[in-house]
């Protein structure tokens, strides 16, 4: 919903490393003639880790209103020396996707989604009815490629996090194994159990270690936040 914010804490190992910011903007914007959401996701590393490792990372989405797919998509990274950029307009009538990383247009599935539009879209599945291994399928765009991915719902936990005791869902993605992970299945997703299906934890295993998210706040949240274990 609109001004939906989300703050998160990265540990690195056991140590305390980023922030993250998720926000929705506070009106629908028009893309491609269609109503959006403007979503921005922002990754930054604390000052006391920066030497170590630098991350000024942003993404922006505009996802559609109706159809919950992507219009837009910009990715702008600063990791060490590392930038990249990228804009990204979906063409999903056409089946394809121009990118300023690439010439000409670029085919795709018909809604194929970007890596922040497709969390959104997960938060909008019921998984009401889900049994444990069911497999969800997903297309996503990024750099250059489109990946043909899926995750699977693992089952209901309660978790205790920096927010209170709250019942979750719990989803494991299926990973692309390169240079940062792995196994494919080397991470899990933990989102609440309730209308909202924020996504709450975040564990992956990589390649040179382990990495936690956790939400850390939120606010402007479209339902009550249902799923706190009340003490």
């Amino acid at each position: 919903t609109y001004n939906e914010k989300l703050s998160y804490r990265v540990h690195y190992g056991f140590i305390n490393a980023a922030n993250i910011k998720m926000q929705v903007g506070s009106k629908p914007l028009t893309v491609n003639g269609r109503k959006t959401y403007y979503i921005k996701a922002e990754g930054k590393t604390l000052s006391t880790f920066d030497w170590m490792f630098k991350v000024r990372d942003k993404f922006e989405t505009y996802l559609d209103q109706d159809a919950l797919i992507p219009q837009k998509f910009i990715k702008a990274v600063q990791e060490d020396n590392y930038k990249d950029h990228d804009l990204v307009y979906f063409k999903h009538d056409k089946k394809s996707l121009y990118s300023s990383k690439v010439k000409g247009n670029m085919k795709m599935p018909q809604y194929t989604q970007d890596i922040i539009s497709a969390l959104y879209y997960a938060r909008n599945l019921d998984f009401a009815s889900a049994k444990i291994g069911q497999e969800y399928p997903l297309n996503i765009y990024l750099d250059k490629e489109i990946y043909n991915l899926k995750f699977k719902y693992a089952g209901k936990q309660i978790i205790k996090t920096d927010v209170g005791k709250v019942k979750c869902i719990k989803l494991v993605p299926k990973l692309v194994v390169d240079r940062v992970f792995k196994n494919e299945d080397d991470m899990t997703v933990w989102i609440t159990d309730d209308k909202n299906k924020i996504p709450v934890r975040v564990k992956a295993k990589i390649a040179v270690g382990s990495l936690k998210v956790d939400l850390t706040s939120y606010s402007n949240l479209r339902h009550p936040f249902s799923s706190k274990v009340k003490k």
